[in-house]
């Protein structure tokens, strides 16, 4: 598992609520509450890698990039991190559009 990129997609989406379900209640405005960094963490995730990978990437600290993640998950009403990286995933799109975030005033 280490150094593996872990995919999203399939059963884990039905099984959270992806497409419809409890993550589709999300509105993309809830990303005008994250910040610059946090949206950058937020745009990454899901490529699949670890903290100390994205810690790397990012050239921040792995803890910072915990305390984002922690941040992100509460600021947007999600319970994982694993939520987080799907609602990503769907947003990628946007996110890619509007890096410095969508919405913003």
């Amino acid at each position: 598992m280490h150094g593996e990129k872990l995919q999203v997609g399939g059963d884990v989406d039905r099984r959270i609520g992806v497409g419809g379900g409890r993550l589709a209640s999300v509105e993309r405005s809830a990303l005008r509450v994250l910040t610059p960094r946090e949206l950058e963490v937020f745009s990454v995730l899901p490529d699949g890698e670890g903290n100390r990978e994205l810690a790397r990437r990012l050239g921040i600290a792995e803890r910072t990039v915990k305390a984002h993640l922690t941040s992100i998950t509460r600021k947007l009403g999600l319970r994982s991190r694993v939520e987080a990286a799907l609602l990503s995933a769907e947003w990628a799109d946007d996110l890619r559009r509007e890096p410095q975030g969508l919405d913003r005033p």
